[in-house]
C-alpha cells in the first residue's frame, strides 16, 4: 500500500509559483460551480485530492531498491532506478499520477467498453470496437508473441499503475470521476499488461493508411466517371517533390537495389489512381455499384462516430508529420541534428507525455538511459534519444487495410464457388445505468464484417444491386476488413529494442519488429551517422492494388503475403547530407512492390528540403534554432501558385477589389495577424467548393449543407426542373474537398487549361454560371469577400487569419459531451494560430468544413547529437491531465509562440533543473 512521508524542502520557489497559479484556477472554478449548484460536489478537497504527490516518499511493494522521480518546473519527470523492472514500475506509477483518467478512457476504448464508463450513448461505438477486436488481438500478442523480457516490463509497468490506484477513492484519482459519479457508480479497475499492448492497436487504427480514400473513391462513382475520379487522385509529382529514399535502397535475393542508379522508377502508383483495380474499377456503372456505394456510405458514417482514440485525427484523414535529420557536415556542431513534429488531432491532455528513464548505472540488470515522448498507459519511450542514438517517426501511409465486398450465402459467405461458414463469437457489452447488450460478431476469411455494426448496412446488403460479373444478389452482401493489425505481432518488442539500441545495426534490427503501424523512422547517432528505415508489415496482393474494395468471393484478390523486412527501403549516410520525411513518397517508381496508391503529395517535404538546401547552398551551417525556425515555417505553397492568377483578374466590385488588394506584395506567410492569409484561404476554400465540392456525392459533402443537384443517373438534359435537393452526410472534419496537398496537385494539373470542365459551376439566384477558370476564380473571390464580411466584419483592416483559424483544446470525453459547466472547467482556448494546411507548421483545417484547426504539430523536438543537454522540446499541452494542475496547459502558449524548452539529459543537468523530488521506496 502506498504511504507518504514528509516532503523535502527543495524547489520552494518553483512550487510556490505553481501553487499560486493552481489556487487562482481553483477559486475561479469553485466560484463558477457554486453559482450553478455544483459546489457541494466539487469542494476544495475534491480539487486538491487528485493532484499528484511530487515530494517526500511513497512505499511500493516489490521494488528492488529506491527510485528517484525528479520533476522540473513544468512537471516533466526524470526517473532514476537501479533495475529495468524498477524503472518501468516507476514509469507506471508516475504516469498514473498525472494521467490515469486518460489511460482509463484509452483502455476502455481499445477493449470496446466505453459504455461501462459513459452509458448507453457509447453502445454503438463499443459494438464497432468489439467487432475490430483490438483487445483480443493484444491478448494473443501478450500470450504468444512477445519476448519474455517485454512481458516482464509490461508486468512491472502494471504493478506501478496499480500501486498508485491502491486504496484511492475516485476523487483522489481524477476530478472527472467525481463528475461521472453524478450518473453512475463507476470504479476504476486494476491495470493489466494487455491494456498497454492494446494501445498500439489504437495507434495503428488512426494511422491505418488509405482506407478512407478507398471508401471515398468508391462513393465517387455515383456521380463521377473514371476520368473524373482519376483527376481527383493525380499521380505523385516525382518531377517536383522528391521521395524520401534517393540514394539508398533495399536488399533482396538478387542483391542490393540502388535508388540513386535507377532514378525514380515504377513504384509511383503513389498519389492514388482513380481507376484502380477491384470493385467499381470501371467507375460509374449504377447497376453494378449502387449497393456497394450505400454500404460504404453507411460505413463512412460509422467511422465518423468512432472516437479519435489516439487523438490522431478524423478517420485517419489528413494525418501528417515532419521529421528530418541533417548530418554534421552541415551543422554548426559538427554532429547531426534531428527534428520531429507529428501532426495529430489536438487533444487535452496531449497524446504525448514527456519523460526520462535512467538507470543509475548501465549494466545487464539495468540497460536503459533514454528520454523523450511516451504514451501514458504504455512503458518505454516512443520518440526520443538514448545515450547513443536519436530517432523520429512520421506516418508512412503504407496501405495495410483492404475492404472486401462479401457475398452472403445461407448462413455463410461465398468463396471460391463454395459456401463457407462464418467464424462467429458473442460478446456482452455492459452498460452503466442500463441493461447489458449481447452482440454476435461474424468474420470471413478476410476479416470481421464491419457492415454488421450498422442496421442500414444490413438492409442494404440484402438488397444490394450488383453488376453482371458479381454473384446473384441472393442473401445479400456485406463489407469485411482485412488489416495487418488484426494479426498478432510483436511491435511492443520494438519499442524496448529501439530504446536501448546503440548503433545503426541494432536500430534496424529492433525496427524490424515495428510491424504496425508502418512508420518512417529517421535516425542519427553520436558517431555522426544518419539514416532512414521503413519498417512494417505491408501486404502483397494478387489481383488489385488496394485502392478500391475487392470482391471477397474471388480468391485472386486475396493477400499473398508480406514484403520481407530486408526488402523494405532504407537509406544510410546519403551524400547529400540530410534526409527529409514528411509523408511523401518513400521510393521512386522502380521499387518492385506497391507500398500504397495514396502518398502525401510532398508539399511539406519539398519545402523543408528547400529550406535546408538554401542554408547549405548559401555556405551556412544549420543550428538547433534553424531547425526550430524551419518547424515554424508558415509559407503557403498553394498561395504561391494561385495568387499571380488571382491578381490578373479584373474585379469590378470595389469591395471585392479591396480584398483582392490584400494579396498585393503578400509574402505568402500565414501569420495569425495576416489579413491576406485570411482572405486567400477563404478564396481557396471557395475555389474548391465551386470546382469540386459541389460536384461530389452527398456522402462526401458536409453534413447539413444542401445543394440543388442533377439526378444521380445524369440521364436527360440538366435543366433546372430536373434538379433535386440533396444534403451532405459527412462530418465536417472528414468531408471533401479537405484542401490538403492532394487538392494542390489536382488544381496544379488543370490550372493552365482555362476551359477545363472542372471550372464550370452552375448559376445560382445571385451568381451567373461559370465556364472558365478566371470566371470561377472571380466568383470565388467574391464569395470569399462576403464570407469573411459575415465572419470578421466589413472592415478588412480588422481581418486576420488567427481570428478564423483557432485552436480549442477539449478534454476528449467530458469536455466534448459533458454538461456546459463541466466543459468550461475542463477545456481551454481558443487560441489564434498561424500556419495552415500542408505548411511545415501544419495547423491543419478542413476546407470543406470551415477554418477551425483540425490537427496540429502535437509536439516539437530538436535533438543535438553533439550535446544532448542542448536539445530542445515542447508539448502541445502539459505533463498533467488534471484540470486544476498548473501543468495542465503550461506549455501551450510557448508551443503557439514557437518556443522550445531545454531538454536536459545528463545527471548533472537534470539535477540543476529539478524542482521536486519524490522517492519511491520498497
Amino acid at each position: 500500500m502506498p504511504s507518504s512521508s514528509n516532503a523535502s524542502s527543495g524547489g520552494q520557489t518553483g512550487r510556490k509559483k505553481g501553487r499560486r497559479a493552481r489556487l487562482i484556477v481553483i477559486v475561479l472554478v469553485l466560484a463558477v460551480l457554486a453559482g450553478i449548484g455544483y459546489g457541494a460536489y466539487w469542494g476544495v478537497d475534491s480539487v486538491r485530492a487528485s493532484l499528484p504527490q511530487t515530494t517526500g516518499s511513497v512505499r511500493i511493494d516489490g521494488l528492488d531498491g529506491p527510485v528517484q522521480v525528479k520533476r522540473d518546473d513544468h512537471g516533466i519527470p526524470q526517473i532514476y532506478a537501479s533495475s529495468d523492472e524498477d524503472l518501468f514500475t516507476a514509469q507506471g506509477f508516475v504516469q498514473a499520477q498525472d494521467r490515469f483518467y486518460e489511460m482509463d478512457v484509452r483502455r476502455h476504448t481499445t477493449s470496446g467498453r466505453l459504455s461501462e464508463m459513459f452509458g448507453k450513448g457509447q453502445v454503438k461505438t463499443d459494438e464497432f470496437l468489439r467487432t475490430l477486436g483490438w483487445h483480443r488481438v493484444a491478448q494473443e500478442e501478450y500470450d504468444s508473441k512477445l519476448a519474455p523480457e517485454t512481458k516482464k516490463y509490461l508486468q512491472a509497468y502494471a504493478k506501478g499503475v496499480n500501486a498508485y490506484l491502491a486504496g484511492k477513492s475516485a476523487k483522489e484519482i481524477s476530478a472527472e470521476y467525481v463528475a461521472l459519479g453524478f450518473e453512475n457508480d463507476y470504479k476504476p479497475q486494476k491495470w493489466t499488461p494487455v491494456d498497454s499492448v492494446a494501445w498500439l492497436k489504437a495507434m495503428a487504427w488512426d494511422l491505418r493508411g488509405n482506407m478512407q480514400d478507398e471508401i471515398d473513391r468508391s462513393l465517387m462513382t455515383s456521380r463521377l466517371d473514371k476520368k473524373q475520379i482519376a483527376d481527383l487522385y493525380p499521380a505523385y509529382p516525382y518531377d517536383r517533390n522528391k521521395p524520401i529514399v534517393q540514394e539508398g535502397g533495399y536488399n533482396d535475393a538478387t542483391g542490393t537495389y540502388d535508388q540513386a542508379s535507377t532514378g525514380t522508377g515504377r513504384q509511383g502508383s503513389g498519389g492514388g489512381q482513380g481507376a484502380g483495380t477491384g470493385l467499381t474499377g470501371g467507375a460509374r456503372a449504377p447497376e453494378g455499384t449502387g449497393g456497394l456505394e450505400s454500404q460504404l456510405g453507411g460505413l463512412a458514417d460509422v467511422l465518423d462516430q468512432i472516437p479519435d482514440s489516439a487523438g490522431l485525427g478524423p478517420s485517419g484523414n489528413g494525418i501528417g508529420s515532419n521529421s528530418w535529420v541533417v548530418s554534421g557536415d552541415h551543422t554548426i556542431t559538427g554532429k547531426p541534428l534531428l527534428a520531429n513534429d507529428p501532426h495529430l488531432a489536438p487533444q487535452l491532455p496531449s497524446v504525448w507525455y514527456q519523460m526520462g528513464l535512467h538507470c543509475t548505472s548501465l549494466s545487464a540488470k539495468c540497460r536503459y538511459d533514454v528520454a523523450g515522448y511516451t504514451f501514458a498507459g504504455m512503458p518505454g519511450v516512443v520518440i526520443g534519444h538514448n545515450q547513443d542514438i536519436a530517432w523520429g517517426l512520421t506516418n508512412s501511409g503504407a496501405d495495410v487495410t483492404d475492404l472486401y465486398l462479401e457475398k452472403f450465402s445461407g448462413d455463410g459467405y461465398l468463396y471460391g464457388g463454395k459456401t463457407v461458414a462464418f467464424k462467429t463469437r458473442k460478446e456482452v457489452i455492459k452498460v452503466a445505468g442500463g441493461d447489458d447488450k449481447t452482440i454476435t460478431i461474424r468474420e470471413t476469411n478476410n476479416g470481421p464484417l464491419l457492415s454488421d455494426r450498422n442496421d442500414e448496412l444490413v438492409k442494404v446488403g440484402k438488397k444490394a444491386p450488383v453488376g453482371t460479373t458479381a454473384p446473384d444478389r441472393g442473401d445479400g452482401y456485406g463489407i469485411a476488413l482485412r488489416w495487418t493489425a488484426l494479426d498478432a505481432g510483436n511491435t511492443m518488442d520494438a519499442v524496448f529494442g529501439i530504446d536501448r539500441a546503440s548503433d545503426w545495426t541494432e536500430f534496424r534490427k529492433a525496427a524490424a519488429d515495428f510491424q504496425v503501424p508502418s512508420q518512417n523512422l529517421t535516425y542519427a547517432d553520436t558517431e555522426g551517422h544518419i539514416g532512414y528505415q521503413l519498417p512494417g508489415r505491408i501486404p502483397t496482393r494478387g489481383e488489385g492494388d488496394g485502392s478500391l474494395p475487392s470482391p471477397g468471393w474471388d480468391a485472386k484478390y486475396r493477400w499473398t503475403g508480406y514484403i520481407k523486412q530486408d526488402e523494405l527501403p532504407y537509406e544510410y549516410d546519403p551524400k547529400r547530407g540530410y534526409i527529409v520525411t514528411a509523408n511523401q513518397a518513400v521510393v521512386g517508381e522502380d521499387y518492385p512492390y506497391t507500398l500504397t496508391t495514396d502518398w502525401g503529395y510532398g508539399t511539406r517535404s519539398q519545402r523543408i528540403t528547400d529550406l535546408i538546401k538554401s542554408k547549405i547552398d548559401g555556405g551556412g551551417k544549420i543550428s538547433t534554432d534553424d531547425m526550430r525556425t524551419m518547424q515554424m515555417d508558415n509559407s503557403s505553397e498553394i498561395a504561391k501558385l494561385l495568387v499571380p492568377y488571382l491578381m490578373k483578374i479584373d474585379v469590378k466590385d470595389k469591395y471585392v477589389r479591396e480584398a483582392q488588394e490584400l494579396l498585393e506584395n503578400w509574402d505568402y506567410t500565414q501569420n495569425p495577424d495576416s489579413a491576406a492569409a485570411a482572405y486567400f484561404n477563404s478564396v481557396w476554400r471557395n475555389i474548391l467548393k465551386l470546382s469540386f465540392g459541389n460536384k461530389l456525392p452527398k456522402e462526401l459533402r458536409v453534413k447539413g449543407q444542401c445543394l440543388s443537384v442533377p439526378p444521380v443517373d445524369n440521364s436527360g438534359p440538366a435543366d433546372d426542373d430536373r434538379r433535386v435537393r440533396e444534403c451532405g452526410q459527412r462530418d465536417a472534419d472528414s468531408a471533401q474537398p479537405d484542401g490538403g496537398d492532394r487538392w494542390f496537385q489536382v488544381v496544379r494539373t488543370i490550372l493552365k487549361d482555362e476551359n477545363n470542365t472542372w471550372w464550370q459551376a452552375p448559376k445560382t439566384r445571385t451568381d451567373a454560371a461559370t465556364a472558365t477558370r478566371d470566371e470561377l476564380f472571380a466568383r470565388a473571390m467574391e464569395d470569399a469577400r462576403w464570407d469573411l464580411t459575415a465572419k470578421l466584419g466589413k472592415d478588412i483592416d480588422t481581418w486576420s487569419w488567427g481570428r478564423l483559424h483557432q485552436l480549442e483544446l477539449k478534454n476528449q470525453t467530458l469536455g466534448t459531451a459533458g454538461p456546459g459547466w463541466l466543459q468550461y472547467v475542463l477545456n481551454r482556448g481558443p487560441w489564434k494560430l498561424g500556419g495552415g494546411e500542408a505548411a511545415v507548421n501544419a495547423t491543419g483545417w478542413n476546407a470543406a468544413g470551415g477554418y477551425g484547426v483540425s490537427w496540429v504539430p502535437s509536439m516539437r523536438m530538436v535533438v543535438n547529437l553533439e550535446d544532448f543537454d542542448k536539445s530542445k522540446w515542447i508539448n502541445l499541452t502539459g505533463a498533467s491531465g488534471h484540470t486544476f494542475s498548473s501543468h495542465y496547459t503550461d506549455q501551450t502558449q510557448k508551443w503557439i509562440d514557437g518556443e522550445l524548452l531545454p531538454w536536459r539529459f545528463t545527471d548533472k543537468a537534470v539535477e540543476g533543473d529539478t524542482s521536486d523530488t519524490l522517492v519511491l521506496k520498497k
